[in-house]
């Protein structure tokens, strides 16, 4: 469960805006999204997938990067 205290002379703005990052860095959003219909155990494995495949992409450009970095350093 999250909770959110106010603090001394805030106001209810900054305190909803608090809120709604610590909803966002919960992922509790993205999880009710992901349980609002039914996936298909099928339909999981192929998403998890497609997700795995987008990390590794990303760490290799970050890693291809990362090495042009360090050959111009040379």
């Amino acid at each position: 469960m999250i909770r959110v205290t106010i603090r001394n002379g805030e106001s209810p703005e900054k305190l909803l805006q608090r809120f709604k990052r610590t909803v966002a860095k919960e992922g509790l959003l993205k999880e009710i999204k992901k349980r609002n219909y039914y996936e298909k155990p099928s339909e999981a494995r192929r998403r998890r997938a497609r997700e795995q495949e987008k990390l590794l992409r990303k760490k290799a450009r970050k890693k291809l990067i990362k090495d042009s970095r360090r050959k111009r350093r040379r």
